[in-house]
């Protein structure tokens, strides 16, 4: 077969732990991001690029956030659409101040405004957890979903109540706006995602996602290790929450170009919640896996049965994704806590050692 490692010897510790360890692995994430990067954005129509990559990066992104918390710290949010909202208004208020610099500068930046707003809602976590620090985050996205209606200098006291994205430029070429062209705003989404991703894996399989994952498994033995959980539980919610918040600018920025209060609510935060149950908890291919599924989903629903000559009324395919999105939930819970990403590690596993029984 070909997924071997047969030949490939590794000479120092860092080869034998690196996380990419077999050379089909690389080759094939090389492959992945060469028809990321030049074949969607050649072939894919404007459809395929506005309504169903743009949104999978979004909530791709969102998803590592939450699992940075939840899945490698054990630390239960509630409040993940809430920090999307912060950085929404963090970018659209410093994009006001200062309208002449780069539209990237400001979505980052927007990130570490959440991120301190994270940690301010974070320092609960010192004292409880689990369903009372649930309900701590859950406090949070109420008070930070009221602060987006009832203060109209977060949104330049605009009548609609809305966000509404200039125009900007990147080296001349629109971003936003109505010249913004899909594919553009598709591929400076993807950079971000790409970027952020690579730095969430290296910080994962570093000393602080040791730690993390330390606190995570038992926090008394962490502690007793010399672990400090003051720190570790900070950074971990001061890092989830920058992921959030760079994701709610790019919904608002590079998916929608205007939003709502509405947008950022706690359905919002429970549909999250379910891509990083569904993927795998403490995956970052998981967080990939279950955007996939939860946002294609209708999509899926809607255009299978339509190309069979069997249309769906909209109501009907709501209702058939509350129903399988429920059934995969119980699922997996039940027989693969890990999701979709153990599912296809244990796939790789098995194709590693065939024909042998594994």
């Amino acid at each position: 077969m070909f997924y071997r490692e047969a030949g490939q010897f590794k000479t120092s510790y860092a080869a034998d732990m690196a996380v990419f360890p077999i050379r089909q692995d690389r080759i094939g994430l090389a492959v992945i991001l060469m028809i990321a990067f030049v074949g969607i954005p050649l072939f894919g129509n404007q459809f395929f690029l506005s309504s169903v990559m743009i949104p999978f990066l979004v909530f791709s992104l969102a998803a590592i956030g939450l699992n940075i918390l939840t899945g490698y710290t054990g630390l239960i949010s509630l409040g993940t659409a809430a920090f999307m909202g912060v950085g929404a208004y963090a970018c659209y208020k410093l994009t006001t101040f200062f309208p002449d610099v780069n539209l990237i500068v400001w979505i980052l930046a927007s990130g570490f405004v959440s991120a301190l707003v994270g940690v301010l809602f974070g320092l609960p976590s010192l004292r409880i957890k689990g369903f009372y620090l649930a309900v701590a985050t859950l406090a949070a996205q109420f008070f930070l979903q009221w602060s987006f209606v009832r203060v109209p200098w977060l949104y330049n006291y605009n009548t609609s109540g809305a966000i509404e994205v200039p125009e900007h430029d990147l080296f001349g070429i629109p971003i936003t706006g109505p010249n913004a062209l899909p594919e553009t705003r598709y591929l400076v989404l993807l950079t971000i995602v790409t970027v952020l991703t690579w730095f969430a894996s290296n910080l994962i399989h570093g000393r602080i996602g040791r730690a993390w994952m330390a606190v995570r498994d038992m926090d008394i033995a962490a502690e007793l290790m010399g672990i400090k959980l003051l720190d570790t539980k900070l950074l971990a919610f001061a890092v989830s929450s920058f992921y959030a918040g760079v994701a709610g600018a790019c919904m608002v920025f590079l998916w929608y170009g205007s939003a709502e209060p509405e947008v950022f609510t706690i359905n919002q935060s429970f549909l999250i919640l379910f891509m990083v149950i569904i993927g795998g908890l403490g995956s970052l291919l998981g967080s990939f896996l279950g955007a996939a599924l939860i946002y294609m989903l209708p999509i899926a629903l809607r255009v299978l049965p339509a190309s069979l000559g069997v249309p769906i009324a909209a109501a009907t395919v709501e209702h058939l994704q509350f129903i399988i999105v429920g059934a995969l939930i119980i699922f997996f819970l039940i027989v693969e806590p890990h999701g979709l990403a153990r599912l296809w590690q244990t796939g790789k596993q098995k194709l590693r050692m065939w024909p042998f029984p594994y």
